[in-house]
């Protein structure tokens, strides 16, 4: 049975962990406060309507697993990097021309082009108003993480509806827009611990191979999932040529996929036949294995860790994110 991209949550289980997302949730309310109304209704449509919030989470038990005490010093972190991976969805929205987020109109519909062009710049600058206390390291650290994720999207863009891409060109676009976020969000955590270096190295590959795994997951719900369980019709990116994973592979086996990956404005019957034929070439299989093995990556890194039950929260994570793709 699918599931629930929101079941991706094992900090309910644990109080104190639960009262640090309390803490994330009540700062980017903090956050979003504007002089100008609209721009605070527009950041809180999408803020509050119901992310997964995979990305504060992960941060805060890595933050916990490496021995970090007060949660309070990782809270303005976490939070920022949801802000951030807020703004970049707003703006996704707007180059996509998408209908729907997280189950609903998307802001770009609901508000139009430019105040949620404008949205996503006001959010952007609020996360990184969030880190100003921090040292020069770690602001550093998340601009880094930005400036790979306006690389990804560009590049993304480059191969959108272009047959010549590549796997290798795929894992690179999901490392700058996905997987940079979570590497800098766990590097950040066993920084703020006071960890040795070799284990904020550690967790910054964690990190990224914790990204990859939920990027290659997502990629597979588009093609074989439940649009009731995910919040969104499947088969969005062979509509907009989005070159993700399952697409990527079944270019060369399934000429009807590379066919409707191609067309300007495909049908629902054109990319119901390009489903079908993506389902039935085989790579359904061998995207399952690419995200368990990312998953595998991601265990190995935490099974370093000292025995903690942060660090079996950690585990459980990982096991839940490939969960979602069986």
């Amino acid at each position: 049975m699918k599931k629930s991209p929101a079941s991706v949550n094992p900090m309910a289980a644990d109080p104190s962990l639960a009262e640090a997302l309390d803490m994330v949730e009540l700062r980017l309310a903090e956050r979003l406060g504007s002089d100008e109304p609209r721009l605070t209704e527009i950041a809180s449509y999408l803020v509050d309507s119901g992310g997964k919030r995979v990305r504060p989470t992960v941060t805060l038990v890595i933050f916990r697993a490496c021995g970090g005490g007060d949660v309070r010093d990782i809270v303005d972190v976490a939070a920022a990097l949801e802000l951030i991976h807020s703004a970049t969805l707003l703006h996704d929205d707007i180059i996509d021309r998408s209908e729907t987020r997280r189950g609903r109109d998307s802001a770009y519909r609901r508000y139009g082009l430019g105040d949620t062009l404008v949205t996503g710049d006001f959010v952007f600058s609020k996360a990184f108003q969030l880190c100003a206390r921090f040292e020069e390291k770690l602001i550093n650290w998340a601009a880094e993480a930005c400036i790979k994720l306006t690389e990804g999207e560009v590049m993304q863009a480059r191969f959108r509806k272009n047959p010549a891409v590549t796997v290798a060109d795929y894992l690179q676009i999901i490392y700058r827009k996905t997987a940079s976020i979570f590497e800098q969000g766990a590097r950040t955590a066993a920084y703020l611990a006071r960890a040795p270096q070799a284990t904020i190295d550690a967790m910054a590959e964690c990190g990224m191979n914790v990204g990859m795994t939920f990027q290659i997951v997502d990629d597979l719900l588009d093609v074989d999932g439940d649009a009731a369980l995910t919040g969104k019709p499947v088969g969005i990116d062979l509509r907009e040529g989005n070159p993700s994973l399952p697409i990527v592979l079944a270019l060369a086996k399934a000429p009807e996929v590379a066919r409707v990956f191609q067309l300007p404005a495909p049908t629902d019957a054109d990319v119901d036949s390009a489903l079908a034929a993506l389902r039935a070439s085989g790579v359904i299989d061998e995207v399952r294995r690419m995200a368990l093995d990312y998953g595998r990556r991601a265990r190995a890194g935490i099974a370093d860790l000292a025995p903690s039950s942060d660090r079996e929260q950690l585990l459980e994570m990982v096991d839940q994110l490939i969960d979602r793709a069986s």
